[in-house]
């Protein structure tokens, strides 16, 4: 009796020790993160296991979360869902089912998941998707953009880009009611940085004569240069999306090829002769002081040029929109910007502010000190959040004033 006690305790202890994280005073209902922080830590390992021996790639087995959140599409009595498909391209299409006072709004949504898993169909963006749908009364395109590891950069930006493009057509827009002055991108994450490079890269296309009304970049990742700003300090090992993480879904977007991630994860992939790209991203200059915080920026250290010449998409600014020049930005309609405390990708979508509202841009930045990476996603059960709730309704509000 005495040695099965003690085995109990034992293993209650580990048990305790792996599924306990630091959860920061100002986020409610802790317990709750720290569990779904415990989940995604979980699969992580075990895909690494299953990559290591050559069982499945790493990956792959992430995007298990993604068939197991995968709901059919269903209309109800607010919105009819169809999946469809935009110039090839597989789309989610929502539209509101009470009658039209008028043309409608539009919103084109990219979702998160670091180029490699997530999809239109998942209950988080199929929710947030018929929402937005609902509450502006406006029709919503959900895309779904081929992944990582099969398809590399740039085909997750040429999927999206070829929808967006499509969809601002004249007999698109007409096909679907929709009134070509009030359509916007939008995505979370990934999904924000391809959002954020969408916008960009319509400024330049003289065929699309419909212009974007605005763009929404949800805790956006915008930068490859620098992955040692404050930001992946601070939350080296934070909630949700460590900065492991982070580097393995920024190479994955680029190769499978493991030394672009090692070098990543040294922050020395840059080539010194890309050093000018810099300026772009540098944090001591774009941060305001309250971010800065007792970090002291420090010159880059350059890596290797065969890298940069092996796999030239990560000095691209439809990969890393922040790397765009000044001139590019001229012209971006109303943006809006949401970044979290608690995110290594927080100093991203400060400095695309900073840079944004120095080119003129009208930008609307909301900073939730008590939230984290991916926190507008958690609004039904059993993993709602109030953080959550009041991120995703203040997303809509803003929609609603600027759509």
């Amino acid at each position: 009796m005495g040695a099965k006690l003690l085995c109990f305790c034992l293993a209650s202890a580990l048990v305790a020790y792996y599924i306990y994280t630091p959860i920061p005073e100002n986020i409610e209902e802790g317990w709750k993160v720290m569990l779904v922080t415990t989940m995604f830590r979980t699969v992580g390992h075990v895909a690494e296991v299953a990559d290591r021996l050559g069982l499945m790639h790493y990956m792959e087995v992430l995007s298990l979360i993604t068939v197991a959140e995968y709901v059919a599409p269903t209309s109800d009595e607010n919105v009819t869902v169809t999946d469809t498909e935009f110039s090839n391209v597989p789309v989610r299409l929502y539209l509101p089912r009470k009658p039209a006072g008028g043309l409608r709004r539009a919103v084109i949504y990219f979702h998160g998941g670091g180029w490699c898993v997530g999809q239109a169909g998942m209950k988080s963006y199929d929710l947030l998707s018929r929402w937005t749908s609902n509450q502006l009364d406006a029709v919503v395109v959900s895309v779904d953009y081929r992944l990582a590891p099969k398809y590399h950069f740039p085909v997750q930006f040429e999927d999206v880009y070829s929808v967006t493009k499509f969809f601002l057509q004249s007999s698109v827009l007409s096909q679907y009611g929709v009134d070509p002055n009030k359509v916007c991108v939008a995505g979370d994450s990934a999904g924000g940085n391809l959002a954020a490079a969408v916008a960009q890269k319509l400024l330049e296309d003289s065929e699309v004569t419909t212009r974007l009304r605005a763009q929404v970049l949800l805790y956006p990742a915008l930068q490859t240069l620098d992955l040692n700003l404050p930001s992946y300090q601070e939350n080296e090992n934070g909630l949700i999306l460590p900065k492991s993480l982070m580097v393995r879904f920024w190479s994955e977007y680029f190769t499978s090829d493991s030394s672009l991630r090692e070098a990543m994860a040294s922050n020395r992939h840059v080539p010194a002769e890309s050093g000018h790209l810099f300026q772009f991203v540098n944090w001591s200059n774009l941060l305001p002081e309250e971010m800065k915080k007792d970090y002291v920026y420090t010159s880059p250290v350059f890596g290797s040029s065969k890298i940069a010449k092996k796999y030239p998409g990560f000095l691209d600014p439809r990969a890393a929109p922040l790397l765009a020049e000044d001139t590019r930005l001229h012209g971006l309609p109303p943006t809006y910007v949401l970044t979290c405390e608690y995110d290594v990708l927080r100093d991203d979508g400060v400095m695309y502010v900073s840079r944004l509202r120095a080119a003129g841009v009208r930008v609307t930045h909301d900073h939730a000190k008590d939230a984290f990476h991916g926190a507008l996603m958690f609004v039904s059960s059993p993993a709602s959040l109030p953080v959550g709730n009041r991120l995703r309704n203040r997303y809509i509000e803003w929609l609603n004033e600027n759509l």
